[in-house]
Order: structure tokens, then C-alpha cells, then sequence
């Protein structure tokens, strides 16, 4: 059976939040501390209907967080479950946040990630993302990045 991706439900969150740690706690020391998503309200986005999961034999096995703004879709958080890494879920939620974004009118989608998370800029680079500035925020060092959507 092939992974399916549905909005997030409260129930999940534990198993949003279990994802997010194991993948985003790598980075702690090359960043010098805990990076962004570790530190969202997940309660509050699966509330607002802003997190998505990606179900795969009857587990949480990805999560996505995606935010209208206007005329962007802002692709706040992907993650997924080190365990399940290498199965094409990343790609599988990408192309769902792209096709989200176009079914939502907007003519891009937009991210940001540490710089030191070199290889999710080469990353998003080979997939079409430009890197539009790098600015710090919450003693965060951050590169953002776009990519225009065609219709």
C-alpha cells in the first residue's frame, strides 16, 4: 500500500513531536543549539490545520508543516522519521507541499533552514529552490530559499 499524507490530527502529536526530535537532533551540535522546529507549538499547528503527516504501514513515518501567506506557501517544517529515511517520503512530501501550494493559487513556495544544514540546501537547490537571503533570527542563522510554481 502506498504512503498516504492527511492533515495532522491531535492524537498524532506525540508522534509529530517524536519525529521532529529524532530528526532534527542531529543538528544540535553542529548548530550550537536546539534548531527552530524543535522548539514549535505542534499542539497549536495541528489545531490550525497547518500539519500534515505521511502515513506508511499504518505509522507516522513523515511530517509537514505548511503555511499560507500571501501569494507564497511557506514550507515551515519537513521531517522525516530517521527509521523510514531513504523510502522517497521526503520527496513524496515535497511534491505534496508543491501541489498544496498550487491548489491554493500561489505562485510560490518558500523555506528556510539553517545554513549549517548543508546538505537540505544542496538539496533544495537540485530541486529547484533559489536562495533568495540569509538572514539571523532567534540566534538562528537561516537561508531562505524560493521556488516559483508553474500553474
Amino acid at each position: 500500500m502506498s504512503p498516504i499524507i492527511r492533515l495532522a490530527q491531535i492524537q498524532d502529536r506525540r508522534a509529530v513531536e517524536a519525529i521532529v526530535e529524532a530528526a532534527y537532533t542531529p543538528y544540535i551540535r553542529r548548530i550550537g543549539q536546539k534548531p527552530g522546529p524543535m522548539s514549535d507549538d505542534y499542539d497549536a499547528l495541528i489545531r490550525e490545520g497547518r500539519a500534515h503527516v505521511l502515513v506508511d504501514e499504518g505509522m507516522i513515518q513523515g511530517i509537514l508543516v505548511l503555511i499560507p501567506e500571501e501569494g507564497s506557501m511557506l514550507l515551515d517544517n519537513i521531517a522525516v522519521s530517521p527509521a523510514a529515511q531513504g523510502r522517497g517520503h521526503g520527496r513524496t512530501l515535497l511534491q505534496f507541499a508543491e501541489k498544496t501550494a498550487r491548489a491554493a493559487h500561489h505562485a510560490s513556495i518558500r523555506l528556510y533552514t539553517n545554513e549549517a544544514m548543508t546538505e537540505n540546501i544542496a538539496l533544495y537547490s537540485r530541486i529547484g529552490f533559489i536562495e533568495t537571503h540569509r538572514a539571523e533570527e532567534k540566534g538562528l542563522r537561516r537561508v531562505y530559499m524560493t521556488k516559483r510554481l508553474d500553474p
